[in-house]
């Protein structure tokens, strides 16, 4: 089953470590959560919450991220891990993601897709387009 959706998100906590072994090299940990501003209502019900917790490695605002979210129903949860690129000029993220587990009515689903992260309208929002596909 194909399926797209898009969601808000905000940073909820942000960590920040500097590596010092050239200039603007960071590693970042952040955590979001998210409300739907575009889905359809599946087999699990009414969307509850989603949150998730990424890793980026940025030399001067791109690099590398990788990342867990757990997304909540009424009546399951999905989990999935997601990799991707953040580009700093553009400020734009891409990238793949795969569930993992399941629980409740979407115990047993396998699905994998792609993302794209943009800014949103604050510093810390962002807007997240996802696309992919679903069996259960």
């Amino acid at each position: 089953m194909k399926r797209k959706a898009s969601y808000k998100l905000r940073v909820t906590r942000r960590e920040s470590l500097y590596v010092h072994d050239e200039p603007d090299h960071s590693l970042l940990v952040l955590e979001l959560e998210g409300e739907p501003i575009e889905y359809e209502v599946g087999v699990a019900g009414e969307f509850v919450s989603r949150r998730s917790i990424n890793f980026h490695d940025r030399i001067r605002g791109s690099g590398p991220m990788q990342g867990y979210t757990i997304t909540n129903f009424q009546y399951g949860s999905v989990f999935s891990r997601f990799e991707g690129h953040r580009n700093g000029k553009s400020k734009v993220s891409t990238g793949t993601w795969q569930t993992y587990k399941g629980t409740g009515k979407l115990a047993g689903i396998k699905g994998e897709g792609t993302f794209r992260v943009t800014s949103g309208e604050g510093s810390n929002q962002f807007i997240l387009n996802m696309e992919g596909e679903y069996e259960l």
